[in-house]
């Protein structure tokens, strides 16, 4: 997984709220399993409207945002961690909301997305920043955002999620990397208590043959 430190980008504005996560991934393109490519079916009715409306991400000084500006309960209904996918492979690196649905929140650690709860004043500061087309920064590292005009607006997120972006780890990296020594502690106990299970291959090629002998 990617790690996630610092990242400027134009924020793309997307003033709305309950933004669920079929609006983000529609439901018949879920049995599509590869995550490399699905960030073209990334808020799929929004970007191919039938009356021609172009969507905020296709639009210039947003196309190529890696930074997306939302309203409250992003992410909320299915738990289809497809929805972080996409936005992942479209190439947001990061979402700053009001809310987030709960698993929606919790799916974009784990693929290298950062979800940024902002409200009141900061919120709107942002958004107008993000709707003015100008660059702003999201300094992992320091939680703060960063405005154009020097503004800094902290943030707050857990620790070992903070962690977890910074050093790149997704839930499996994480576990190995916070329980190691137990990991490894655990693995000679077994190795000791059945080292049958852990022949070599020479050890098992001897009694291959030995049985073949005998047999």
């Amino acid at each position: 997984m990617e790690s996630f430190t610092r990242l400027t980008s134009a924020a793309a504005p997307l003033p709305e709220a309950d933004i669920d996560t079929d609006i983000i991934f529609p439901a018949r393109f879920l049995l599509l399993l590869d995550r490399k490519g699905l960030g073209k079916h990334a808020f799929h009715e929004r970007r191919h409207r039938k009356d021609g409306v172009p969507f905020v991400l296709d639009i210039p000084p947003w196309t190529g945002a890696r930074i997306l500006v939302t309203q409250a309960n992003f992410g909320t209904g299915s738990s289809r961690e497809h929805a972080v996918w996409a936005l992942a492979d479209f190439g947001i690196r990061c979402v700053i909301a009001e809310s987030f649905g709960e698993i929606f929140y919790a799916n974009c650690f784990k693929n290298g997305t950062l979800p940024v709860v902002a409200r009141g004043e900061e919120h709107a500061a942002i958004m107008s920043e993000a709707q003015a087309g100008r660059e702003i920064t999201v300094d992992l590292p320091t939680q703060s955002v960063v405005l154009a005009s020097g503004r800094s607006i902290g943030f707050d997120i857990e620790p070992h999620r903070k962690r977890s972006l910074l050093l790149g780890l997704d839930e499996i990296g994480s576990i190995l990397a916070d329980d190691e020594p137990e990991i490894a502690a655990f693995e000679n106990r077994h190795r000791g208590a059945r080292p049958w299970l852990f022949l070599s291959k020479g050890q098992l090629a001897y009694f291959a043959d030995t049985i073949e002998e005998l047999g």
